[in-house]
């Protein structure tokens, strides 16, 4: 791998940093909410799976203590 110097990292940095394309505020604003709704809904699914799974083995080892 060429080592470049400083100078020439700090160059070739800005140069690709020009080429990046940021979001809208509309696009981070509709990114952002999506998140928030698709983590509450995965939150409410896994609880879900959870309670199921516990009250599995509850019943179990209910039987069990008999």
């Amino acid at each position: 791998m060429a080592k470049v110097s400083p100078g020439e990292f700090m160059r070739q940095v800005r140069s690709e940093g020009s080429k990046v394309v940021w979001p809208s505020r509309r696009e981070t604003l509709t990114t952002g909410i999506m998140v928030v709704i698709l983590t509450s809904v995965l939150a409410i699914f896994f609880f879900g799976v959870d309670a199921a799974f516990s009250a599995v083995v509850k019943s179990l080892l209910g039987l069990l203590a008999k």
